[in-house]
């Protein structure tokens, strides 16, 4: 059976990969437009996340928003998911198998989805999805191109509320993401 959003969804809500199903309240599964030209990806749902099903909703969620506000790049016009759809205990880091349990979802959102800009919030959506040995401190900002889609790295928005020093860096990259979509008529 071809994948449907429908049938992706409940897969990834009924899913028993990894021990992380055992203590979700809820399967983030993504959230947007399921035709947009932009991809946003974070690493893994949080406690607000967890309690309503929806990817950045909380703090970090909020800071994306305005940095998508300021760039005039519509939330409702783009697609944000995570790699985990699941919650780590007290938001630890993804394990390597969980992020290998899961990360078929996410392929699987990116075929029928056809994106033609992936950002990655945060290093370690950029180490599984640009490069293993991504840098987001040197790297972040910096376009790649891997098959058809051109991907980029920004700084997580949890970091900028531990270390709000970045949020320049943050602007300026949310400036080229901005300009990329203009330079490639993208519509938002």
């Amino acid at each position: 059976m071809a994948d449907s959003w429908e049938k992706l969804r409940a897969d990834a809500e009924n899913c028993t990969a990894c021990e992380l199903c055992k203590t979700r309240t809820n399967c983030v599964f993504g959230t947007g437009n399921t035709d947009a030209d932009i991809l946003f990806v974070g690493e893994a749902p949080g406690e607000n996340e967890d309690k309503t099903g929806t990817p950045f909703v909380g703090r970090a969620g909020k800071l994306l928003d305005s940095f998508l506000y300021a760039v005039d790049i519509p939330r409702d016009r783009v697609y944000i998911a995570n790699i985990l759809k699941c919650r780590p205990p007290k938001n630890r880091d993804p394990l390597p198998a969980e992020e290998e349990a899961c990360i078929d979802f996410l392929r699987r959102q990116v075929a029928l989805m056809q994106p033609k800009v992936i950002v990655c919030l945060g290093r370690i959506s950029a180490m599984k999805l640009i490069k293993p040995d991504f840098k987001i401190t040197a790297e972040h900002g910096v376009w790649f191109v891997k098959g058809k889609y051109q991907m980029c790295a920004v700084y997580h928005p949890a970091l900028l509320l531990r270390d709000p020093r970045r949020k320049e860096e943050m602007m300026e990259d949310m400036k080229k993401i901005k300009a990329k979509v203009e330079e490639m008529k993208l519509g938002l």
